[in-house]
């Protein structure tokens, strides 16, 4: 496992060499890696590399092999609905919104755990309070939001859930760079307000500089790791991702 952990503190979650084939085509091979409690750490790597089929077997959504224990329980024989029971939420990088159902009838969507167990309005509540432009937009179709107020909905509809661990699969994609610095204000803020966070990010130096640990994945495999600060000043990170322009203002 990686150096992350603080004081002896057991991870929220720990991935231990998981594998994804589709078919006899390996997608992931051996991937190691764990997510400190109120924590976000980032995955990048090239189109390709496995970073959207790690988030999805970590989600239930595709079979693996490997260890997968979440808030200190296995979770890798657990259904996709089990594991949003106990806090871990996906958001997708195509976001998966509803089109042609209004901004508040698709976050009601996503407290659907919370309907069994109550607290259904005080997560809205907490959800329009974090976003002021959905309350605003909370009678208007999906279909006809600006990109980042879709992608502000797709993260509105995970909190429903009160995660205790997001999965945020390419956040700024698509993005405008004003926008890009609003939703990492964004995630920032979720881990202020103890949420861990695993990033999976094109925009490297805009993930590095959110996170507090990162992996680099390439065909498969986790090939480096270590602290985000040190990886930014990593030669071979910043050839291969990050170039020589201006830092991210997060």
């Amino acid at each position: 496992m990686s150096g992350q952990r603080a004081g002896g503190a057991a991870p929220i979650l720990e991935v231990g060499r998981l594998c994804v084939s589709y078919g006899k085509v390996p997608a992931l091979r051996d991937v190691t890696l764990e997510v400190a409690v109120g924590s976000v750490v980032t995955v990048i790597g090239p189109n390709g590399a496995g970073k959207t089929t790690l988030l999805a077997a970590i989600a239930g959504l595709l079979p693996s092999r490997g260890t997968l224990r979440c808030f200190g329980e296995p979770v890798a024989n657990s259904p996709v609905e089990a594991r949003v029971q106990r806090g871990l939420v996906l958001v997708p990088e195509k976001r998966e919104l509803f089109a042609t159902m209004s901004v508040a009838d698709n976050l009601r969507l996503g407290a659907f755990v919370r309907r069994r167990n109550g607290g259904a309005s005080a997560a809205l509540a907490d959800v329009y309070a974090r976003f002021p432009r959905l309350a605003e937009r909370r009678g208007q179709l999906a279909g006809t939001l600006s990109g980042g107020e879709r992608q502000m909905l797709a993260l509105g509809r995970a909190l429903m859930a009160r995660p205790r661990l997001l999965l945020l699969d390419e956040p700024s994609l698509g993005l405008a760079p004003v926008i890009v610095r609003e939703i990492f204000d964004i995630i920032a803020s979720l881990r202020a307000s103890g949420v861990a966070i695993l990033l999976v990010e094109q925009n490297a130096r805009a993930a590095l500089q959110v996170a507090d640990y990162g992996y680099v994945l390439e065909t498969g495999e986790c090939v480096l790791e270590g602290r985000a600060a040190a990886l930014s000043d990593d030669p071979r990170v910043i050839a291969s991702y990050l170039g020589h322009g201006k830092a991210f203002q997060a």
